[in-house]
């Protein structure tokens, strides 16, 4: 990407209308579903409704032939907006490049829903996925943003709770850090266009609902035992405010003995592979997050 277009797209980015407060929880889902719905879903892939425990789901595919495994999929949306629908050109853009079937799940939302109702969905799903005798082997986890901690969270509730590990975790800007304690949090302020600390604070405090910050499914970055998770790719921007929560959780990984693959790409906006097609910095990184992929997910 050149710097022209950067400066073009976070000019664009920046000069979105912005509420001037609070905006009811209803009014926001619809905003960024209207937002989300703007990236493109590439072609050559099929979606279908689906129930994963007890939950809506959608699977996509390959339109034709694809390869073995299972990606269960967590949107973003700081755990109180979005869907399957919102995430869907991350969602498919991988399907299209690994040939792996994903499976993204409709967890509960806050504020209806608080911490630490998303994870027990996502632990659910992924028990009913092998209790359906998937191979843990087979199945990888992969999430965006808030979504993107999510496939680190339920990967810990899962060990907790006896499971096998899946395959592997991808995790695109993931929030790893309820605590907002990361260097980046104030350093990054006026160079992320999306985010401001207030405005992660307020979104916080919707989905803990009063809960600790500091438990370590809220903030594995900061307080998390990571040992025995699947290998680990993190995805993020030099100017997120939410850096700093992959850069400590890749080096807690590090620490715990886990494989893990920290790559950072320059000036680009929080879950910039949603921008495939525009940016090649997103396109590039969607291949890096295939191939890592497809070297660790195995059989059906």
């Amino acid at each position: 990407m050149s710097r022209r277009q950067w400066q073009e797209l976070d000019a664009r980015l920046r000069g979105a209308p912005r509420p001037a407060g609070p905006v009811p929880i209803e009014a926001a889902r619809a905003g960024f579903a209207v937002f989300m719905g703007r990236f493109p879903v590439p072609g050559g892939v099929r979606r279908s409704s689906r129930k994963l425990a007890g939950r809506p789901a959608v699977l996509v595919e390959r339109s034709e032939t694809g390869g073995a495994g299972t990606i269960l999929y967590f949107h973003g949306g700081s755990f109180s907006l979005g869907s399957p629908e919102t995430a869907m050109a991350v969602t498919a853009n991988l399907v299209a490049r690994t040939g792996i079937r994903a499976l993204s799940l409709d967890y509960r939302l806050a504020p209806e829903h608080p911490f630490p109702a998303a994870i027990e969905d996502g632990l659910d799903a992924y028990r009913e996925l092998l209790d359906d005798g998937l191979d843990p082997v087979s199945v990888a986890f992969a999430g965006d943003s808030a979504g993107g901690g999510l496939s680190v969270t339920v990967a810990l509730a899962a060990r907790d709770a006896g499971l096998p590990m899946p395959a592997a975790i991808v995790a695109f800007s993931p929030g790893l850090d309820a605590t907002r304690t990361g260097a980046s949090m104030r350093g990054k302020e006026g160079a992320d266009p999306f985010f401001t600390l207030a405005g992660l604070e307020r979104s916080g405090d919707v989905y803990l609902n009063g809960q600790d910050p500091r438990h370590p499914l809220a903030s594995p970055a900061v307080g998390a035992d990571l040992a025995g998770l699947p290998p680990i790719l993190l995805q993020v921007g030099t100017n997120e405010l939410l850096l700093d929560d992959s850069v400590r959780l890749s080096e807690r990984a590090r620490d715990a003995g886990v494989d893990v693959i920290l790559d950072v790409t320059a000036d680009v906006p929080h879950v910039f592979q949603a921008w495939a097609g525009e940016l090649e910095e997103a396109d590039w990184a969607l291949d890096r997050a295939a191939l890592f992929l497809t070297q660790h997910v195995r059989g059906r």
